[in-house]
């Protein structure tokens, strides 16, 4: 079997909020045609008219390719040997970034197209799943207002959700009214739900933990990103002063910087996003740390359904599987452009059981929001 093509796939909504932290208005999609017929799609969660240009473009040089050159009438089961060759043709512009998203989106293709081919799940080629449904808590960005909190919570309780997560938004610009509006999520969810907060890279140490003191009798499961990526020292003077779980990972790409987080950061919760951090292919490595330290490992996932697959079946693999995220944005890029979309039961989404990611695109949605 032989690649063919690389399609590069922009959805964008018709109108885009470029002030707003949140990531569904617009995707990025790849579909790896082969000469049998087999397609593979992935997703990454990036800039969608930079990616496509990565995968379009004519290669400058060796370390400075198109990607989609690079995959054309390669043999797409090799997998490993694959994202290595992405890697180091696009050495020059990438090794982080845009190009690691391209390369996830890529990889998570061509683990589905594996899977399509074995006529497996992508979960038993991963090594085998641990859980047929894996619990999910709803994902918003915060809004402006308590009212709109409340308004966020109640959907969510309605919905079936056993935990929610709001995060970015106003948060970070004053202590007392980040208190209020955890205040009002807490006292809205009840006492018998979960509470996750993202800080958005809003805090200093001293900040995020005035903040934790002013919400403790709110009972947050994690703090999420309160500081910036890097800031390792950070995170380990952060988490060693606080009972709440520190969580961080989203914007890191490559197993390096995970493994920072968990022996030098000292994090609780790692949240690699499979449409990120280099695909299944790096996802693997990372679930390794779950074996050899108590950390935690709940991937980000805040774009399509196409990623919501690629993290249920990689969450079925774990061996201390928690939560996995879903975005409840107001936005018909979620869960609206699969043929069948997920349906949340008993608070927990079904991990496919269709070969590869076992689940395909509805071409009608995707003529309906695509960028040509």
């Amino acid at each position: 079997m032989k690649i063919t093509d690389v399609e590069p796939i922009v959805l964008r909504l018709p109108q885009v909020d470029a002030t707003r932290a949140d990531g569904t208005q617009d995707a990025f999609l790849v579909r790896i045609h082969t000469d049998e017929g087999i397609v593979g799609v992935g997703e990454a969660d990036t800039a969608p008219m930079l990616a496509r240009t990565i995968v379009e473009m004519p290669s400058s040089h060796s370390v400075a390719r198109g990607l989609r050159e690079v995959l054309v009438g390669e043999d797409p089961l090799q997998i490993d040997r694959l994202w290595q060759r992405l890697f180091h043709a696009s050495d020059h512009y990438g090794r982080r970034g845009a190009a690691l998203h391209v390369i996830s989106a890529i990889d998570i293709a061509l683990w589905d197209l594996a899977g399509k081919a074995a006529g497996r799940p992508v979960s038993e080629l991963l090594g085998g799943r641990r859980l047929d449904r894996i619990p999910v808590y709803a994902s918003e960005v915060m809004p402006e207002t308590t009212d709109d909190v409340r308004r966020i919570a109640e959907r969510a309780v309605e919905a079936g959700y056993s935990a929610l997560k709001l995060g970015w938004g106003p948060l970070g610009r004053d202590i007392a009214f980040d208190e209020q509006l955890v205040r009002a999520a807490r006292e809205t969810l009840g006492s018998d739900r979960t509470l996750m907060l993202d800080g958005g890279r809003a805090y200093t140490v001293k900040r995020a933990l005035e903040l934790l003191r002013l919400v403790e009798e709110h009972r947050l499961y994690w703090f999420e990103e309160a500081l910036q990526p890097d800031d390792l020292e950070g995170y380990r003077r952060l988490a060693g002063r606080t009972d709440v779980r520190i969580a961080a990972g989203e914007a890191d790409e490559t197993f390096a910087p995970f493994r920072m987080l968990v022996e030098h950061g000292g994090v609780d919760v790692l949240q690699p996003d499979l449409a990120r951090c280099g695909g299944f292919t790096v996802a693997r490595q990372i679930a390794l740390l779950e074996r050899s330290s108590t950390v935690e490992i709940v991937p980000h996932c805040f774009s399509t359904g196409i990623l919501v697959a690629a993290s249920l079946h990689f969450v079925a693999t774990l061996d201390r599987a928690t939560w996995s995220e879903f975005s409840v944005a107001d936005s018909p890029l979620v869960n609206g452009i699969l043929q069948e979309p997920f349906v949340l039961e008993d608070a927990a989404l079904a991990v496919p059981t269709g070969p590869g990611l076992g689940v395909e695109l509805d071409p009608d949605a995707i003529a309906r929001f695509r960028v040509q």
